[in-house]
């Protein structure tokens, strides 16, 4: 498996599906992602994890999406014997464009705020929100 980071075009409506043996449900769904040159690649996304889950469901076919998680390149073979290159990731991380905004918004409130005063007791950065 490669750690790897993509971006792309939600295909379809993301599912969930509740496990075989009754665990935590699980959502899949189908990522297009550009390869350049105009051509696609799709990547079969799995997530486990309840935040990657839930970011997932709430998107729909066509939104912009970016994705981190463990990447499994393939090759599948069509009717006609062509094979063609495949990606299967499980995602850990969800990033959508709703994040970005909200991000992009917190870091603007912070920039408007007035300069914090530091007595030096604490010089250790407080920790980013991603």
């Amino acid at each position: 498996m490669i750690d790897a980071l993509i971006a792309g075009k939600l295909y379809g409506q993301p599912t969930q599906r509740p496990s075989k043996n009754g665990g935590k449900p699980f959502v899949t769904a189908k990522v297009r992602a550009a390869t350049g040159g105009g051509e696609a690649i799709f990547v079969n996304v799995i997530a486990f994890d309840a935040a990657p889950c839930n970011a997932l469901l709430v998107l729909g076919d066509g939104d912009s999406i970016c994705l981190s998680g463990a990447l499994t390149p393939k090759v599948w073979t069509d009717r006609e014997g062509q094979n063609h290159p495949a990606l299967d990731m499980v995602a850990h991380q969800v990033l959508t464009a709703y994040h970005v905004s909200r991000k992009r918004k917190a870091m603007e409130n912070d920039r408007a705020a007035p300069a914090r005063q530091h007595d030096g007791s604490d010089f250790a950065p407080e920790p980013l929100d991603f």
